[in-house]
C-alpha cells in the first residue's frame, strides 16, 4: 500500500473504528500477545547472559526487531493475495494501537464511581491504570491521578502509534506498541528491573521524546476549538512547566492539560511503598476535582480527533505535491 494511502485510507478508517468499538474484551488482541512472548522470553534471555545489562538490551532489540518483521512479513503477505485485503489488514494493525475510546471510557467509569459515593470501588478502578501506591487514595486524589493518566496516556495511546503510522504503516505502528508494552512490563527502576529493563525504559523515553513535545500544540489546539477556548494557557503552561516531571516525556502532555483545564497536577507519590518526590505542574491552579475527569476525557478525544485531522491533511498535502 502506497504511502498516500496510509494517509488518506488507512488512519482515518482505524480512527473510526477505534471510536465506534473502542477495544472490546471478547476480540484477540496483539498487546495480549506481545506481552505473553515478553513473559516468556525473559527467562530465556536472563539465563543467556549474567550481565543483565547485556541481556536485557538484546531481550528489548530481539523483541522490537522481531515485531517489526513479523508484522512486515504478514502485510507483505497479504498484500499480495489481493491490495484490499492488504488495506484491511493493515487497517486492522493500526486500530489495535489506538485507544482513545477505552482510555476515555476508563476515565469516566472512574468519575462515575467517584459521582455515585463508590470511593472504594474507584479506588480499585484506578489501581488498573495507574502504577502508583492508592491505598489511602480519597475522591480528590482518585480524579488527580485519572486525569494524569488521561493527559499521559494521549501519548501513548494515540499520538505516538499515529505518528509512527504516518512513518512506516501498520508494522511501525505495532513495533511501537512493543516498545510502550515492554517499557510497561519491565522499564521500572526497581531491584528485579533496574539494570534489565534500563534498555526497554530508554527506548521507549525515546520513541514518544518528539511525540510528547508535538502533543502540546495538539492539545492546544483541542483546547482552543472548545468550550475551554484555552489554548495559549494551556500552550503557556506546558512550555513553562512540561520539564517538571521525572519522566522526560510526560510532563509536556500533562502540563498542556494543566495549562487547558486550569488545574494543578503532579506531585509526591508512593510508588512500591517510596515516596517519589515530584515537582507539581500547574503550580498556580487548584488541584482536580472529580467533575475534571469529565473535562480531561473530552479534552483527549477533542485532541485525537484533531491529531487524525492533522496526520489526514499531510496526506492530502503529499498528494498536491506528488
Amino acid at each position: 500500500m502506497s504511502f498516500l494511502w496510509l494517509h488518506l485510507l488507512v488512519l482515518p478508517t482505524a480512527f473510526a473504528l477505534d471510536r465506534l468499538i473502542g477495544d472490546p474484551p471478547s476480540l484477540p488482541h496483539p498487546i495480549r500477545w506481545m506481552g505473553n512472548a515478553i513473559t516468556s522470553c525473559e527467562p530465556f534471555f536472563r539465563n543467556l547472559f549474567k550481565n543483565e545489562k547485556i541481556a536485557g538490551t538484546l531481550f528489548a532489540l530481539i523483541l522490537i526487531s522481531g515485531c517489526w518483521l513479523l508484522c512486515f512479513l504478514l502485510l507483505m503477505a497479504m498484500q499480495w493475495i489481493h491490495p484490499a485485503v492488504g488495506f484491511v489488514t493493515e487497517v486492522v494493525m493500526v486500530f489495535y494501537c489506538f485507544s482513545s475510546k477505552s482510555l476515555a471510557q476508563a476515565g469516566l467509569d472512574i468519575h462515575k464511581l467517584l459521582a455515585s459515593g463508590q470511593v472504594d470501588q474507584a479506588r480499585n478502578a484506578v489501581a488498573m491504570i495507574v502504577g502508583r501506591d492508592v491505598q489511602s487514595y480519597q475522591a480528590d486524589d482518585i480524579a488527580r491521578a485519572t486525569v494524569e493518566t488521561v493527559a499521559e496516556n494521549f501519548v501513548d495511546g494515540f499520538l505516538s502509534p499515529l505518528l509512527f503510522a504516518v512513518i512506516g504503516g501498520g508494522p511501525l505502528a505495532l513495533t511501537y506498541k512493543m516498545v510502550n508494552t515492554l517499557d510497561s512490563m519491565v522499564g521500572y527502576k526497581n531491584e528485579r528491573y533496574l539494570y534489565f529493563g534500563r534498555a526497554a525504559a530508554r527506548i521507549d523515553d525515546v520513541a514518544n521524546f518528539i511525540p510528547a513535545r508535538l502533543s502540546i500544540y495538539v492539545i492546544g489546539l483541542a483546547a482552543q476549538f472548545s468550550v475551554l477556548k484555552s489554548g495559549c494557557r494551556a500552550l503557556a503552561v506546558a512550555r513553562k512547566e512540561g520539564r517538571n516531571h521525572s519522566s522526560p516525556n510526560a510532563g509536556h502532555p500533562e502540563a498542556a492539560f494543566a495549562g487547558a483545564m486550569g488545574i494543578r497536577l503532579n506531585g509526591p507519590n508512593y510508588y512500591g511503598g517510596r515516596l517519589v518526590e515530584k515537582p507539581f505542574i500547574g503550580m498556580r491552579f487548584d488541584p482536580p476535582g472529580v467533575e475534571h475527569i469529565k473535562i480531561a476525557c473530552r479534552l483527549m478525544l477533542r485532541s485525537s480527533e484533531i491529531g487524525c485531522l492533522l496526520a489526514w491533511g499531510l496526506g492530502v498535502l503529499l498528494q498536491s505535491v506528488l
